[in-house]
């Protein structure tokens, strides 16, 4: 017997944030919907928008996400609205107290690793992280290098 595993709908991805796990020890990831207006979805489906500098952060209760750059969609017939707008992030109510108790820790905060589209609705994959400094980085980097090397003198040796 085997089981049915429900089938995941595409996931279309628009973006990522290329250096967040390079800058961030990445704790733990959510995925939240995003509150955006028309214009602002056609700009994403065609893959226009940049998550650098990117953050999130709590208010009021509700969370939002800061200094997210979508730029003006070319064919809109109303008034585009502002590129980098604080935009609402969609979560069940448990989520966001979660989240927001866990940012209150000294040194945590809320990061997009990438944008999607999912079941034809756009979602963002958040991580609480923590900021790394220069030593942690540097021995990411060692540790990449080490395994780049040990690829590199395993390629090809082993023929089967």
């Amino acid at each position: 017997m085997s089981a049915k595993k429900k089938e995941e709908p595409d996931k279309k991805v628009v973006a990522t944030h290329r250096k967040a796990r390079q800058f961030y020890e990445v704790l733990e990831t959510f995925e939240a919907g995003l509150a955006l207006l028309g214009p602002e979805v056609k700009a994403l489906r065609k893959g226009q928008c940049s998550l650098d500098g990117c953050f999130g952060r709590e208010e009021n209760a509700q969370l939002f996400l800061f200094n997210f750059y979508i730029p003006p969609y070319q064919f809109t017939t109303a008034d585009p609205p502002d590129t980098r707008r604080t935009r609402k992030l969609l979560l069940h109510s448990q989520e966001i107290g979660k989240i927001s108790t866990k940012l209150q820790t000294k040194g945590l905060t809320l990061v997009p690793l990438e944008v999607y589209f999912r079941g034809g609705w756009a979602k963002v994959l958040l991580a609480l992280a923590r900021g790394k400094k220069g030593p942690d980085r540097r021995d990411d980097l060692k540790k990449k290098d080490q395994a780049r090397e040990a690829e590199k003198s395993f390629k090809g040796k082993y023929r089967g």
